[in-house]
């Protein structure tokens, strides 16, 4: 796994062995990355479910302004791949229960530009984040959930909608943006 252009183009990332961690394809990152265009650039990005932290470290080598990293076993890996891509400097890194560190973002006001989750898919927190995530979404902001392609989408919730989904294998990556409901 690699970073794909950018800054740290080229960079190899170290990743956990085992399943547990199940880092987006080169492929679809590339593909997601291409859709997101001009959103990345200067954006407050947050990465949850981090694992290897290629989305965010992607993000960053494409100019993202700064990144929260947050995943509950793979600080020492994330920390590592911080270092090699040379944005370490820019890479907010938290370790601790998803949850857990989402309520206290709010607590503190904290928003961003673009969100990335990609939960452990037979744990089903898809759902759970999808509606826990909106405190976080800066106004103009854009939420991007990877689930697996069999779980049930979620069109909306609150005010955040579902505005495009893609599916690569056994993945489903669904973009939601906040809507106001009209009525």
């Amino acid at each position: 796994m690699r970073i794909i252009t950018g800054s740290a183009r080229g960079c190899r990332l170290k990743a956990p062995t085992g399943e547990e961690t199940r880092p987006t394809s080169d492929r679809a990152r590339e593909a997601l990355f291409s859709m997101l265009g001009s959103r990345v650039p200067d954006a407050e990005v947050l990465d949850l479910f981090a694992g290897t932290g290629a989305l965010a470290l992607e993000a960053l080598s494409r100019g993202a302004r700064h990144a929260v990293l947050i995943d509950r076993a793979t600080y020492a890996i994330l920390a590592e791949n911080a270092c090699r891509t040379k944005l370490a400097a820019h890479a907010e890194i938290r370790r601790g229960d998803v949850f857990g560190q989402m309520a206290a973002l709010v607590r503190a006001r904290r928003t961003f530009d673009l969100i990335f989750a990609d939960p452990p898919y037979a744990a089903g927190d898809g759902a759970r984040v999808l509606g826990a995530v909106e405190p976080l979404l800066g106004t103009d902001g854009l939420f991007v959930l990877e689930q697996s392609a069999g779980e049930v989408v979620t069109e909306h919730t609150g005010a955040l909608r579902l505005v495009r989904e893609r599916r690569y294998g056994a993945a489903r990556i669904c973009f939601y943006e906040r809507r106001e409901v009209q009525g």
